[in-house]
């Protein structure tokens, strides 16, 4: 990716501020959610798009994406599973692990020795804690990952769940239809 050798908004483009205004609590839920958009800051949807494409290009937006709130969908328990991964294995089990329909994230992360051992994570959504308890024991049988340590740890209390804002105050708002949005800048 060829990134300008400016900075992200050092000197930002008006329009391209109002449009991340405009997205950053999620897209319209109509059926064309760019032009919804396009109609709040008198241009053309074709722009929106070319300009969401150029800031994703430059990486002012790294992605766009869904955020789903599984407690509304039903899905009342999820666990972060934290492995003990050797090193040399992390990456290829990180791929399987993420590959399966029970993981909804997976990720690696550094060890914090001496206090934390673990180096990767993975996160599995079920309708009661035994559904995410019985994921993953299958998974551990179906992978073979009976010897790996691990731990599970269940969510108690969600905090947050959105993606990134910025500038909300000083920026004009757009009009978005009645329906929550769902798409969400994630940043």
């Amino acid at each position: 990716m060829n990134r300008p050798t400016q900075g992200p908004f050092e000197s930002p483009d008006p329009l391209d501020l109002a449009l991340v205004q405009a997205i950053q609590d999620g897209l319209p839920l109509c059926p064309r959610p760019y032009a919804e958009i396009a109609d709040h800051l008198q241009i053309t949807e074709a722009e929106v798009i070319q300009r969401v494409q150029r800031l994703m290009e430059r990486g002012d937006i790294r992605r766009l994406g869904v955020v789903v709130r599984h407690r509304e969908l039903g899905y009342r328990a999820n666990a972060m599973v934290v492995w003990d991964v050797p090193d040399d294995k992390v990456s290829e089990l990180g791929r399987r692990l993420g590959a399966l329909p029970c993981v909804n994230l997976c990720y690696r992360r550094p060890r914090r020795l001496p206090q934390w051992r673990y180096n990767l994570f993975c996160m599995i959504h079920g309708r009661s804690r035994e559904e995410v308890l019985e994921n993953l024991q299958r998974l551990i049988d179906e992978q073979q990952l009976g010897h790996i340590v691990h731990s599970v740890l269940f969510s108690t209390r969600r905090y947050k769940q959105r993606g990134a804002h910025y500038g909300k105050d000083s920026l004009p708002q757009a009009r978005h239809c009645p329906a929550t949005p769902q798409v969400r800048l994630l940043g």
